[in-house]
Parts: structure tokens; C-alpha cells; sequence
């Protein structure tokens, strides 16, 4: 667990730092942004494979905090199709993206959530519950800084919008056959 902590806490104390213009830019300014960008990237890949590393070593001594009952798991799998579309529209000018404005954030909210209510162990919520947390404090952030322009310039044209769905629903079906239990270790059906 202390492996998991530890890239959590890295990994956050990088992406918290952004919710912080003044400090963000003081950083960035002694520093350049070149060096700000990539000691932030190392802090952040750091982060992320010791959280990779100490979810896998929780895996293996699990301590169950709830017993969720199997047919949530349902209700994961459905909630699961939205996030794949908003990841993908994340990167596309679109009516999608202008109509939730962040996707990557709202993407982010929903995984939590749905595996919050299929997984029960501490590992997982300390996961989970982490991202759910540091997702709602940036989309606050975010808002608060007004750092989406006007909503009319986030819209591009149909096809972006049918690249969204139809590329989301093509990486949903991909990670149902065999990407989750490639990267996670367990298949979804």
C-alpha cells in the first residue's frame, strides 16, 4: 500500500499545481517552461508507475472494506460507455465537447464513480476516490480560472462529433475484449 500512497501523492502534488496559477507561473517562470513541462511530466510518470506498481502489490493481499453486490458491475459496464466517448472528445472541437466543456474531467468523475461502485477494496478506493477528488477540485479550478474560452469556439464540425462517438464506442468495445485485462489484469465479462 505504502508504494500506491506514495505514487498518489506524487502524481497529485504535480496536478494540483496547475489549480494554482500564481504558483504554476512563479514555478514555471524560475524555472522556463520547458523545465516546469518536463520535471512536471517526470514527477507525473513517477507517480503513475509507482501508483501502477503499488496497486498491483495491494492486489495481491487485498483488504476489503465492501462487498458490492455482482450486478453493480452492470451498472460500471453502462456508465463506462460515456467516458470512452468524452475521452475521445476531449481532443476534437465538437458539440459534445462544448456541451460538457471538460470532458477529460467529467470522463474522469464518471470512472470513478463506476468503479467505485463495483470495487470495494481500500486500494481501490484510495484509487479511485483520489481521482474522484482531484477531479472535482481541478473542474472547480478550472471554471473558477475561466480557462475554457467561449463555448462557440470549442465547436467544430459533425464529423468531430461522430469521431467522438464512434471512436468512444470502438475503444469501449476494445477495452470490454481484452484492454482491461491486459492493462488491469482482470476481463470485464
Amino acid at each position: 500500500m505504502t508504494f500506491l500512497i506514495l505514487g498518489l501523492l506524487l502524481f497529485f502534488s504535480c496536478h494540483i499545481v496547475p489549480m494554482l496559477p500564481a504558483t504554476r507561473d512563479g514555478i514555471a517562470g524560475r524555472l522556463g517552461e520547458n523545465a516546469f513541462k518536463g520535471i512536471f511530466s517526470v514527477i507525473s510518470l513517477a507517480g503513475f508507475a509507482l501508483i501502477v506498481w503499488g496497486y498491483g502489490l495491494a492486489r495481491e493481499a487485498p483488504i476489503v472494506i465492501y462487498d458490492p453486490p455482482f450486478w453493480l458491475r452492470h451498472v460500471t459496464a453502462l456508465l463506462m460507455v460515456p467516458v470512452f466517448i468524452l475521452l475521445v472528445a476531449a481532443y476534437f472541437p465538437s458539440r459534445i465537447k462544448a456541451a460538457v466543456k471538460h470532458p477529460m474531467l467529467i470522463a474522469t468523475k464518471i470512472w470513478a464513480v463506476a468503479h467505485l461502485l463495483a470495487n470495494g477494496t481500500l486500494a481501490d478506493i484510495l484509487l479511485l476516490g483520489s481521482f474522484l477528488i482531484w477531479a472535482g477540485f481541478d473542474l472547480r479550478s478550472v471554471k473558477q480560472r475561466g480557462a475554457v474560452g467561449p463555448v462557440a469556439q470549442m465547436h467544430g464540425p459533425v464529423r468531430n462529433d461522430l469521431i467522438a462517438l464512434i471512436g468512444g464506442l470502438a475503444l469501449y468495445g476494445a477495452f470490454v475484449a481484452w484492454l482491461h485485462e491486459w492493462f488491469i489484469g482482470l476481463p470485464v465479462v
